[in-house]
């Protein structure tokens, strides 16, 4: 008899800083049987940048800050049978989701912008000018967790989650019985 197919799985780091991709990893050892069950498709771990077919699980990590970061959201949600947001970035929005709190002030995204590129306390932009090339991405009023913007089937907090709740999700979820976790199994004290 043969072996079973392996399940696909795609991840992307949207609005965020790759520490859950750093996290993965930290799966160690575990990693070698992992990857005797699965392989990665569309990934900055692969570099492979499209989607090659259907994926069963795709990982997201990061939130949505611009229009690029959207777009490939919707693309996994069309592409991936199980969609998981891992880490704070993914499920609140994270770190990014700090300039919400000005943008929702009297400040529009042109005051957030000059005082990131113009005005800040350490820069030195002699040319006053903010980045503004037609191949940059759209951004957005405000950073959107992931779930504002696509339905997601499971989230992992943490910042980053431990590899070793990263990979009993994916075994579970591989085995055919991960429902989520109990309220006691995701502690950080």
């Amino acid at each position: 008899m043969g072996e079973l197919p392996k399940a696909r799985i795609a991840t992307a780091s949207l609005a965020g800083c790759f520490g859950c991709h750093m996290a993965l990893l930290d799966i160690d050892e575990r990693l070698i049987e992992l990857l005797k069950h699965v392989e990665f498709d569309r990934s900055p771990l692969t570099d492979i940048k499209r989607f090659t077919r259907r994926c069963d699980i795709g990982i997201i990590e990061g939130g949505c800050c611009n229009e690029e970061n959207v777009h490939v959201l919707q693309d996994f949600r069309r592409n991936c049978d199980v969609l998981i947001g891992i880490g704070q970035c993914a499920i609140m929005g994270g770190l990014p989701a700090m300039r919400n709190a000005i943008m929702h002030s009297d400040a529009p995204l042109r005051e957030c912008l000059e005082e990131a590129y113009i005005n800040g306390r350490y820069i030195r932009n002699m040319t006053h000018n903010i980045p503004n090339d037609p191949a940059l991405p759209l951004l957005l009023d405000e950073v959107y967790a992931c779930s504002e913007v696509v339905e997601m089937d499971f989230q992992i907090p943490g910042c980053a989650p431990t590899g070793d709740v990263i990979f009993e999700t994916l075994s579970g979820l591989l085995a055919g019985k991960f429902r989520g976790f109990e309220r006691q199994r995701i502690r950080f004290d």
